[in-house]
């Protein structure tokens, strides 16, 4: 993992007093077996600014000890750039412990992506970063929250792309994992007929398991009789292992009228056939009776309240002149938004998520 900007050399985390009375960091690979003898691995594995824990592929439970001697702030990212644990702030000579899940795949990032380096990486960052205690350990019986979709969505591997999903995971607690599957540039079409997305992602879908489905930005050639089709074929994968289908309506693209609306084509994405894809999701979603969080809907009057300047920093139009992608700080802006419907929606547990963030 890189270096992230802003970081502080924490104080006082290797004190023998600190580690005997607070600090036992244990790592087992998963499956955990009676014989497996693994030395523990804790803050060993962590330097000032990162941590490396040696696991194979699965899902882990990270428990953080926050704080030091010192007032401290600090935030957790692992893999490619996953926010896990939003910035919080410890009194001096305090300490606060937080928890969550994370997803440790194979490619890292995006399904199409670069394996990424083995095991699982952590990066703490924040203004005064202090990590006084850590332990990694198999996820007992986790709730997954699988994503499909596409560059608005996916865990961007490079700075100031960020993806809505890559922001998801700092919203939640322990005993939920966001296994973020979208890829860059993928539509309808192409995402069913990939095996390292659809037939990879399906098999993976267990009993009660939530997958999030977005997809829409790419599909500008697709007619609405095979996108409706393709929405209709990736509910129906997701029921038959016993999961959750959500269909998710994109976010908007930053394209204004002169009257400071949206552009009713390009903004809201009805693509060159005529196809009005967010209308299509929610047509959908009515007939199959599967929930809808109506993202393009939410991101409009976001956008459209904040107004032509305003909404350019939830884009990456300063940076690279995109009103597609988001940037960082407008990737955890709208994954709250998805948190939020997850939550009014009831399809996730009130006391497994993070709110006032």
């Amino acid at each position: 993992m890189t270096e992230e900007p802003g970081v502080r050399r924490f104080t006082g985390v290797r004190t023998a007093a600190l580690a005997a009375a607070t600090l036992t960091a244990v790592l087992s690979a998963a499956p955990a077996h009676a014989h497996d003898r693994r030395p523990p691995l804790g803050l060993d594995n962590c330097t000032a600014t990162a941590c490396h824990f040696d696991v194979p592929p699965g899902t882990y439970d990270v428990r953080v000890v926050l704080g030091g001697e010192t007032a401290s702030s600090t935030a957790v990212t692992g893999e490619t750039r996953r926010a896990l644990l939003p910035e919080t702030a410890v009194a001096a000579g305090r300490h606060v412990t937080r928890a969550f899940t994370v997803n440790v795949r194979t490619p890292e990032g995006e399904p199409t992506g670069p394996e990424g380096t083995p095991g699982l990486d952590l990066a703490l960052g924040g203004s005064a970063p202090a990590l006084a205690g850590i332990r990694v350990t198999p996820a007992r019986h986790p709730r997954q929250i699988l994503l499909v979709g596409d560059s608005t969505v996916c865990d961007q591997p490079a700075d100031p792309y960020t993806g809505w999903g890559q922001q998801l995971p700092q919203y939640l607690g322990k005993g939920l994992s966001v296994a973020n599957y979208a890829d860059s540039g993928e539509s309808t079409v192409t995402y069913l007929q990939s095996p390292q997305l659809w037939g990879t992602v399906q098999p993976l879908i267990r009993p009660g398991d939530l997958v999030l489905i977005q997809l829409a930005h790419n599909d500008k050639t697709t007619d609405e009789t095979t996108y409706r089709g393709n929405l209709e074929t990736l509910v129906a994968g997701v029921r038959e292992k016993g999961g959750e289908p959500v269909l998710v309506t994109p976010i908007v693209r930053r394209w204004f009228n002169a009257d400071g609306t949206l552009n009713n084509d390009t903004a809201l994405l009805v693509n060159g056939l005529g196809v009005n894809h967010p209308e299509v999701i929610r047509q959908v979603a009515a007939a199959e009776d599967v929930p809808l969080i109506d993202l393009t809907a939410k991101t409009k009057a976001l956008v459209e309240s904040l107004g032509v300047e305003g909404s350019k920093a939830l884009y990456l139009y300063n940076e690279k002149k995109d009103n597609t992608h988001t940037s960082a700080h407008g990737a955890t802006v709208y994954a709250g938004l998805v948190r939020d419907e997850l939550l009014a929606q009831h399809l996730v547990p009130k006391g497994k998520v993070r709110v006032g963030q």
